[in-house]
């Protein structure tokens, strides 16, 4: 007796290009818990990202500025008047510097993935589609180095290359080379086992029938279909290379204040405060760094829960309600993907 499969609401290859893009293709498909907290994530991050675009219309004073037209700024001034989020040990304002850091965060995450992204990819493909000796090399140099953390690294790496205080292209450097050594095992572990259950696909080997090079079957038939992964681990490594540089910059290794503003530097700078009462030194930029994180999070785990057939919830054929999940449907499912 065979099953009637059931319909299951997929965008249609017709749909219009903005509709198939990652985020907006798994809005179209989240329901219920699974939308709000895309939702919920995408408001975090869209903060984050215009906040860091538009900090020099936000921010009311330079990140190292400490006077005005009225004078010098007045030290650990509580929130009010001029400074909303009122002045730092050092006369920063604590709301210029929050905003301002916003935008060194976001430097270093584009830094940081897009090299990674580009390592790990190119080895990743390379190692799962020749295969041999080469494999065997890439995958242990990628499992050691996937066993140091990235702490560890960017504390060498900053020592390294500026001495434990940099400036601001100093200080990304410093920091986004540590963590494109920590990311590119990831995304090299991920390509790598695609590629190798690509290589084996009917087109693959029609491919290589038809005369096509090595170089050309990489990267025209098994790049596109290997790399649907990479949003998911761009967001969780994005929030990851946040928490590297503050924590960077909370134990004196990060960029000078005078260079750029830091959250994890502010955080550092803050703890002799909490001792005397003056909490929003470091309340405001570890708030930044909390709600930064579960933003990007967010997303990401939303992403890989939409990704999955058993963990996606199902809108109802009349899409008012989420429909009941039976076993049946599921394995039909899980086969048409």
């Amino acid at each position: 007796m065979s099953i009637p499969a059931v319909p299951v609401p997929m965008e249609s290859p017709r749909a219009p290009w903005y509709r198939r893009l990652p985020v907006i293709s798994h809005y179209n498909k989240s329901v219920g818990l699974q939308r709000g907290m895309l939702v919920a994530g995408l408001i975090l991050t869209g903060a984050f990202v215009l906040t860091a675009l538009f900090a020099p219309l936000l921010a009311p004073y330079g990140f190292s500025q400490l006077s005005d037209a009225d004078g010098n700024f007045p030290t650990q001034q509580a929130p009010g008047g001029k400074h909303l989020l009122g002045t730092t040990v050092g006369g920063y304002d604590v709301l210029s510097r929050v905003i301002w850091g916003a935008q060194t965060a976001i430097l270093v995450i584009v830094v940081a993935v897009t090299m990674s992204i580009v390592v790990g990819v190119v080895l990743g493909l390379v190692s799962g589609y020749l295969g041999g000796w080469l494999d065997r090399i890439l995958v242990v140099i990628a499992d050691a180095v996937y066993a140091f953390p990235s702490l560890l690294v960017a504390i060498v790496m900053a020592i390294v290359i500026s001495g434990g205080q940099s400036s601001l292209i100093g200080g990304i450097f410093a920091a986004g080379t540590a963590i494109t050594l920590v990311f590119i095992p990831q995304y090299f572990r991920v390509i790598r086992a695609e590629t190798v259950r690509l290589k084996a696909e009917p087109f693959v080997e029609s491919a290589k029938v038809v005369g096509a090079s090595n170089i050309r079957i990489m990267s025209r038939h098994i790049y596109h279909n290997a790399t649907r992964t990479l949003p998911l681990i761009f967001t969780l490594n994005a929030s990851e290379a946040i928490l590297t540089l503050a924590g960077l910059g909370f134990l004196g290794f990060g960029i000078e204040p005078s260079s750029a503003a830091e959250w994890g530097f502010d955080l550092n700078k803050a703890l002799a405060d909490t001792t005397s009462g003056i909490w929003w030194t470091g309340m405001f930029p570890g708030l930044a760094i909390v709600l930064t994180v579960v933003g990007l999070t967010l997303v990401g785990e939303s992403i890989n829960d939409l990704n999955d057939p058993r963990l996606r919830g199902r809108k109802s054929t009349s899409g008012s309600s989420p429909a009941p999940v039976d076993n049946a449907a599921m394995a039909i499912e899980g086969r048409t993907l």
